[in-house]
């Protein structure tokens, strides 16, 4: 059985989408999409530097156009599940087809420039925190002001605070973790921070029209099968200002006995979490177009 994954901010690198443009018909979607969202995809998938595409606003779509045009190059593959972390939500949701492709790059659109502007408001960041007891950690998370944002499985926390939580932190880690990475995101994402933003997009939500989904999606709320389309989408909005449970979703895969797993482009991140939480789990991340023939090949194998 396969599950179709899609990676969250942090995950987009300059320059990323270039080689995909080079697939037929894709610069064309690419710029219809550009001109729906009025973003331009194109220039900040290939030409813009690091920190323009850490600004919230461009990263989120520009991941879920990503995840949108490397699952559609792929070809006709039917996932046994499909989950996403954090905005990858929004580019699952598209790959289950409870969003079309424009309503998602819409919804995430507006996602992302209200996130901004809740990110705004007080200068605030992400670390992940790697290895240690998860318990441990958010106590000692707790005890910071900190929040445990993503709880990611394989030893991963995400904490999010003020920029002042986040130094002290660096300074005193929780007993067992090795290291606290800063991330390349501009904001306390899936905190009390953007609360401000799940009102906006609860607006945004009301104008789509949502189906329920053709395949099994999984939430990264708390790891469970959602099967309706209106409670898909009510979750995307309620996730903006709370914590992402990866660590329930592989639990899930394991349950629905997942042999293989798939991290649509920008890959990589995901993919290494699965490596160290399902063992014996096949895994392949796209990166390039030069990966899709090994992730036709492991699709045909484990597809349901």
């Amino acid at each position: 059985m396969l599950v179709l994954v899609a990676p969250g901010q942090g995950a987009q690198t300059p320059g990323f989408l270039t080689p995909w443009l080079e697939l037929p018909g894709a610069a064309d979607h690419v710029a219809a999409w550009s001109d729906a969202i009025g973003l331009d995809l194109i220039h900040y998938g290939t030409q813009a530097d690091a920190d323009a595409i850490r600004d919230t606003a461009v990263a989120q779509p520009l991941l879920v156009a990503a995840g949108i045009l490397s699952a559609a190059a792929l070809g006709d593959i039917a996932p046994g599940a499909v989950a996403g972390h954090s905005v990858g939500e929004i580019t699952a949701a598209a790959f289950a087809g409870v969003l079309d492709d424009t309503a998602a790059l819409g919804l995430v659109r507006k996602r992302g420039l209200a996130m901004a502007d809740a990110a705004a408001i007080t200068e605030t960041g992400m670390s992940a925190l790697l290895g240690g007891d998860p318990e441990v950690s958010v106590a000692h998370l707790e005890k910071l002001g900190l929040t445990p944002a993503n709880i990611n499985g394989a030893g991963q926390i995400v904490a999010a605070g003020t920029l002042e939580q986040l130094a002290a932190l660096a300074e005193d880690k929780p007993e067992g973790v090795r290291k606290v990475v800063a991330l390349k995101v501009a904001g306390a994402f899936h905190t009390r921070h953007m609360a401000p933003a799940v009102e906006t997009l609860a607006k945004a939500a009301a104008d789509l029209a949502p189906t329920d989904p053709k395949v099994t999606y999984v939430s990264n709320k708390d790891g469970k099968i959602v099967s309706g389309g209106t409670e898909v989408l009510e979750r995307l909005v309620g996730q903006v200002a709370n914590p992402v449970r990866w660590d329930l979703c592989m639990e899930t895969f394991k349950e629905l006995g997942v042999t293989a797993l798939v991290e649509v482009c920008p890959g990589g991140t995901l993919t290494g979490l699965a490596k160290r939480a399902l063992p014996g789990v096949a895994t392949l991340a796209l990166k390039t177009p030069d990966d899709l023939d090994a992730a036709r090949e492991l699709i045909a194998e484990h597809s349901a």
